[in-house]
């Protein structure tokens, strides 16, 4: 496979206006969108690991009561911490997060680092999960990639290939990394996985709502409806919807521009 080139800088100030225009409009609003806690954005990527939205929301509010911080979650029983975590399956996954925390006290003072590097260096932490944390905690200007995502920087700028080869998965990385934007990073990588979730999905693509329909190499034809408004008409951060669809207030991390 003749390796696509990376956007060019036109096309990832398009992608990122359309992408937040669409995410402020349309967006989910889901507990940890609503905070800037390392731990917390740590215990929802690791639940979200192979596990839908619907399953994951009333685990991750007992979870946080009964241990609202990794010193309480270090000190817990491995037992317990194991079976607060049924149903959602996936077992290792617990295991993880208490070694995680357990390390965190005992080498950093109880709190999770910022770089990449350090965050790597703990068993259970890969690169999306680092750059989640970097990103949602932080702030930072860090890529992400996982299924969802992957499956839509495929579709919208490669389009040709095996999706799931080791060379792929590679690329669609520096795709991520050219794309994340310098402000607005927790939005901008929200918004990607929502888009790979509610619309660009594994199952099918709803490309009449998509709003990478007008330039996206796998959209199925011209969809004048799909246009969406010119940048002067891009709504503010700040009003996202509940996992159910209904509008709420939903928190945005950073009031910046789509760059």
């Amino acid at each position: 496979m003749r390796e696509a080139s990376l956007p060019t800088p036109a096309e990832r100030r398009r992608f990122r206006r359309q992408l937040l225009t669409w995410y402020w409009r349309h967006g989910r609003d889901l507990p940890w969108r609503n905070t800037t806690d390392p731990y917390h954005i740590l215990v929802s990527e690791v639940m979200l690991q192979q596990t839908q939205v619907d399953r994951v929301l009333p685990k991750y509010h007992e979870w946080l009561s009964k241990y609202p911080s990794l010193a309480a979650l270090a000190e817990a029983d491995e037992a317990d911490v194991s079976q607060t975590w049924r149903p959602l399956g996936y077992n290792i996954r617990p295991k993880r997060l208490h070694s995680i925390a357990r390390e965190a006290v005992a080498t950093y003072g109880g709190r999770l680092p910022s770089d990449a590097e350090t965050l790597l260096s703990f068993k259970g932490i890969g690169a999306y999960t680092a750059g989640a944390i970097r990103s949602f905690a932080f702030g930072q200007r860090a890529a992400i990639l996982d299924t969802n995502v992957a499956r839509v920087l495929f579709r919208v700028f490669v389009a040709e290939g095996d999706p799931k080869a080791h060379a792929m998965k590679q690329h669609l990385w520096r795709h991520s990394e050219a794309l994340v934007p310098v402000k607005h990073v927790f939005d901008f990588n929200q918004a990607l996985m929502d888009l790979g979730a509610t619309v660009c999905t594994a199952r099918g693509q709803k490309c009449g709502v998509c709003p990478m329909r007008r330039f996206c190499r796998s959209a199925d034809g011209p969809s004048p409806q799909a246009s969406l408004p010119l940048r002067g008409a891009t709504p503010k951060p700040g009003r996202l919807r509940k996992a159910g669809g209904t509008p709420a207030d939903g928190r945005t991390r950073a009031k910046r521009s789509a760059r």
